[in-house]
């Protein structure tokens, strides 16, 4: 089964790609900010290659999925758009998959599964990201976003930003344009822009105090098998507050990824694909 699509309850058309035979242990995963479905490839042809059917989506307003006309980001649509695309699934014959989330995508897996009255997923893979994160590893993060609305003249000029933004990972990757074409496009103008929302980042830069104990309170409530992979390297999520999170979910798995940073399936898929996999066969082997 190819499931390519999905609509949201606001009429918003969610693009989505399917890796794998069905009949397997579904994965939904879901990217972070700024990024799109294809960050996860390389880890969703490894599930698929391991038996596991895996489902990549672009949240709204990236990828190819439709902009919002009233420019709704908040992290209760994107929410409810989970939510939506999980009740999709089930009419699809696939009930409770285990949901990777990265980022954004994470904070609103762990909000849905949290607030939600009884478990909509077997297990949650939250990739960097807990409740409490770094504000100038965040601000960064923003930075970025924001400081190339203007668009970029070439992929070249592209590629030396993103070398810049991530001087950690090796140049011969960065310097391969391939990923990059799939994350910008080229307009009538002769510039190549980021093919996200530019109104996202008015939803995502008000996450406050009163937001982190709102993601606490939901992490409290989890009773599913999780796992928190976080990247080594990280300026966003730290040792002290991964810890901070455990003691909150007491049953979660824990993984450090060496030489990997906020983007961990990006920077080091391998380790990353290995550990999702490892920890499926420990915690649902049932």
């Amino acid at each position: 089964m190819n499931i390519s699509r999905f609509t949201t309850s606001d009429g918003v058309e969610i693009a989505a790609k399917t890796y794998g035979d069905s009949g397997h242990q579904t994965l939904l995963l879901l990217h972070g900010a700024g990024q799109t479905k294809h960050a996860w490839h390389s880890t969703a042809t490894a599930l698929a290659a391991s038996g596991y059917r895996a489902i990549t989506v672009d949240t709204r307003g990236h990828g190819d999925s439709d902009w919002s006309d009233t420019g709704d980001y908040s992290i209760d649509t994107l929410k409810h758009d989970l939510i939506t695309i999980i009740e999709c699934l089930v009419d699809f014959g696939i009930e409770q998959p285990v949901v990777v989330g990265a980022s954004l995508g994470g904070i609103t897996a762990l909000l849905a599964e949290g607030e939600a009255p009884g478990q909509l997923f077997s297990a949650l893979v939250l990739v960097d990201v807990t409740p409490r994160m770094d504000p100038d590893g965040v601000a960064r993060i923003l930075r970025f976003m924001s400081e190339f609305s203007g668009g970029f003249e070439s992929l070249e000029q592209a590629s030396e930003a993103v070398a810049g933004y991530q001087p950690h990972r090796k140049q011969t990757a960065i310097k391969d344009n391939t990923g990059l074409k799939k994350n910008l496009r080229l307009r009538a103008d002769g510039r190549f822009y980021w093919h996200w929302d530019p109104g996202l980042l008015d939803h995502v830069s008000q996450f406050g105090e009163e937001f982190v104990n709102r993601q606490y309170l939901a992490a409290q409530q989890l009773r599913l098998p999780v796992l928190l992979v976080h990247g080594k390297l990280s300026d966003v999520v730290s040792t002290e507050t991964a810890e901070e999170f455990l003691r909150q979910v007491p049953q979660a798995s824990y993984v450090d990824v060496a030489d990997a940073a906020h983007m961990v399936a990006s920077d080091n898929n391998e380790v990353f694909a290995e550990a999702v996999i490892e920890f499926l066969q420990r915690d649902l082997a049932g």
